[in-house]
């Protein structure tokens, strides 16, 4: 009876427990979560609904009515058994949240999270019966916690400019990292579009990515090919019978690929970028997950390309700026360099330096001389290397030669090769050269550069473009070299016509004489003086200043000079040659007029005493007799400027030079000239300079003390007048026979 009686009363829980397994399954019949009631201590599985097969019964046959671990063995060994022997022991709750389950065994084992709750069955006597399970598949949000963690770290990466490979590497790996059965690959499009190169694929075979590098965009060309030529999505599903992979199947199959989903990768403006491919090894179409995951992960690439493009873009314009302000230095470098008082020699010489080693190892520069071809500079790292470029001379009308075949075309020759003809050019080791001719004014040249590389190094259009600027710039600067040493020989040879080249011998005096001319001695100057003997046994002497510079000073001086020296035999008072002169001057044609002259004239004969002076001041400085005393005084005369048309009211001066006293003339030149500070040299320095020569100074020595002085007080500073000074001192008397 009491057996009975147990029976009648465990059926009747068992009954109610059936009752409600009967509700949860109304329950949760249709539901995607994961329902599930497990029985006793083995854990028999009486009931659970779709969802749990669907989710944990990896394909297999939906079972109840028997111990879990025969439905799922693979749960012993990840402790879930355990777990539910634990809650059958102590009735505790538990909780897991995002617990992984490995679901199947072997090639169909995958992996899946969950969120579970297990409960402790209990019967109207709260004894335990069993485990209720419910749970709550997480794979898919956990991964997209992760992907979105990937892709803000991916986002960092781009933000913090880090380098495109590293990040399209990175990207790859972290979809690959999502869903273990991807591989992978990103692909690059030129600039223009029609070729894809490799980007990333850190899980393809290299020979498979050196394959694709290059390939060409177009219909027909593998997923890729196709989807960058068409700008859309390119899904293959069967590599091994898709005509778009018919001439890559081979590489596909050696690489082990069955499937190929491709989306073009586009810009903001619609230009093409790359692409973005998901390949499979077995044949298999896209889930809307996986187009998600393409859609997501192609927007970023397109991000790090655009801002990799961008950066340089940013860093190509920086290159070019710097280039451009790196030529504007050199080429202002070089302007200053060959814009000094320099010959044309010179300015040659420096050319060679500015070109080597700047713009190569090795250089030359050739010039046209009397009818050949010389060279002028040779430029080298060693002292052998430039002994070896000058001990070669180029021919002039050898047509295998590089620097004669640009003077005769006058245009640039460059080439990535030896020069042609003899040379020294297996022992200096060039590759290449450029030849570069020097031009002048009238575009003839005269002259080339020729740039030497070695060691494989060769000249870029840029590098071509800066030495024909630097020979452009040092041609005119020895252009201007070559006309300024003509300007400058011609003034001196006219001035040389206009003064004295030696002054005379004159019985019983001594002469020295003082030119210095104004400027760069380009201009003739407007100072003169001469000394010529009258034919009766005196002497005329005559010193002046011309208003102006140039041709029409020279024609002046050289009207004065003439007209002094035709009527100086003529007139015993130099007052009647003075005005010769100025009638000279007045009677000039009005274009050939150039303004006004001061002068110092006279006549000096020996005499017992020493010398007899008879001269006229025509509106000139004041001339200083240095007596024997040392002391410098002023000799008065009256006069006025010569060839302004009023009368000069000249007035003679007689007096006699002893033995040992001189007479100074000179021109405001001297008297005018001013020191840094713009102090004036003035009169009173003149005086003193004069009392600092030597004791009884000939009159060399008093010439040789006022320059030396006068230099001295300008310290470096450039003349701006002409100087110039003629001294006459009396020597002792002659012996009477």
């Amino acid at each position: 009876m009491a057996e009975r009686e147990r029976r009648s009363t465990g059926e009747g829980r068992g009954c109610q427990e059936v009752r409600g397994m009967d509700d949860l399954s109304l329950l949760f019949g249709t539901s995607t979560a994961l329902f599930a009631s497990l029985y006793g201590p083995t854990h028999v599985l009486e009931a659970a609904n779709p969802a749990f097969f669907a989710n944990l019964g990896a394909g297999r046959p939906e079972r109840t009515g028997v111990p879990l671990v025969e439905v799922m063995p693979e749960l012993t060994d990840q402790g879930y058994i355990e777990l539910l022997d634990r809650v059958y022991r102590t009735g505790e709750r538990q909780v897991g949240r995002d617990a992984l389950v490995v679901i199947g065994t072997g090639e169909d084992a995958r992996e899946a999270y969950f969120d579970f709750t297990y409960d402790a069955r209990r019967d109207d006597e709260g004894t335990i019966v069993g485990v209720r399970l419910l749970g709550v598949e997480t794979t898919q949000a956990k991964q997209a916690r992760r992907l979105i963690a990937e892709q803000r770290a991916l986002l960092e990466q781009i933000a913090r400019q880090a380098p495109l490979p590293d990040v399209l590497d990175g990207m790859c790996r972290t979809i690959e990292e999502l869903s273990p059965e991807v591989i992978v690959s990103v692909l690059l499009a030129d600039e223009d579009g029609r070729h894809l190169r490799h980007g990333a694929a850190p899980s393809l075979p290299d020979f498979y990515n050196r394959a694709i590098d290059g390939v060409a965009t177009g219909d027909g060309v593998g997923s890729c090919g196709t989807a960058a030529h068409g700008r859309r999505d390119v899904i293959v599903s069967d590599i091994a019978t898709d005509p778009l992979w018919r001439d890559f199947r081979h590489l596909a199959d050696k690489a082990g690929l069955a499937a190929c989903w491709s989306t073009p990768i586009l810009a903001r403006d619609g230009r093409l970028l790359g692409t973005f491919a998901m390949y499979h090894r077995t044949r298999r179409a896209p889930q809307d997950t996986d187009l998600a995951v393409a859609r997501v992960f192609t927007d970023i690439a397109a991000l790090a390309i655009e801002c990799h493009r961008a950066e340089q873009a940013r860093r190509a314009a920086d290159a070019r700026e710097k280039a451009a302000r790196d030529d504007v230095s050199f080429l202002l470098t070089a302007s200053t360099a060959l814009a000094g008082r320099l010959s044309e020699k010179e300015t040659l010489l420096r050319l060679a330096d500015l070109a080597s080693p700047a713009l190569a190892p090795l250089a030359t520069v050739d010039v046209v001389e009397a009818g050949g071809v010389r060279r002028v500079a040779s430029v080298g790292p060693s002292e052998e290397a430039r002994g070896l470029l000058a001990s070669h001379a180029p021919g002039r009308g050898a047509e295998d030669d590089a620097v004669a075949r640009v003077l005769a075309s006058g245009l640039t020759e460059e080439a990535r090769r030896t020069p042609n003809g003899p040379g020294p050019w297996r022992e200096l080791g060039v590759t290449g050269y450029v030849c570069v001719p020097l031009v002048d004014r009238g575009r003839r040249p005269f002259g080339a550069l020729t740039l030497l590389y070695t060691d494989g190094h060769f000249f870029d259009g840029h590098r071509v473009a800066l030495a024909e600027e630097l020979a452009r710039r040092a041609a005119s600067a020895a252009h201007s070299a070559r006309q300024y040493a003509r300007r400058a020989a011609l003034a001196r040879d006219l001035q040389t016509g206009l003064l004295l080249p030696d002054l005379p011998d004159i019985p019983g005096a001594q002469l020295a004489a003082f030119y210095h001319p104004a400027g760069e001695g380009l201009e003739i100057g407007g100072d003169f003086y001469d000394v010529f003997a009258r034919g009766d046994g005196s002497w005329a002497f005559i010193l002046g200043d011309v208003c102006g510079r140039g041709p029409m000073a020279a024609t002046t001086t050289a009207l004065v000079r003439h007209t002094a020296r035709a009527v100086a035999p003529l007139f015993d008072d130099p007052v009647h040659v003075v005005e010769a002169v100025d009638k000279a001057l007045n009677d000039r044609n009005a274009l050939q007029d150039n303004g006004f002259v001061t002068l110092v004239y006279g006549h000096l004969a020996p005499a017992a005493d020493g010398l007899t002076v008879h001269l006229v001041r025509a509106g000139h400085t004041l001339p200083l007799l240095l007596d024997t005393g040392h002391v410098a005084h002023a000799v008065e005369a009256s006069g006025a400027l010569l060839g302004i048309g009023d009368p000069p009211g000249l007035t003679a001066r007689h007096l006699t030079l002893r033995p040992t006293e001189s007479l100074l003339l000179y021109t405001d030149g001297i008297t005018e000239c001013r020191s840094a500070a713009g102090e004036q040299y003035g009169d009173m320095r003149l005086a003193k300079a004069l009392a600092c020569a030597p004791c009884r100074p000939a009159a060399a020595d008093i010439v040789r003390t006022l320059a030396e002085d006068v230099r001295v007080f300008m310290d470096g500073r450039e003349v701006e007048d002409d100087q110039a000074a003629l001294v006459v001192t009396a020597g002792e008397p002659a012996p009477q026979g």
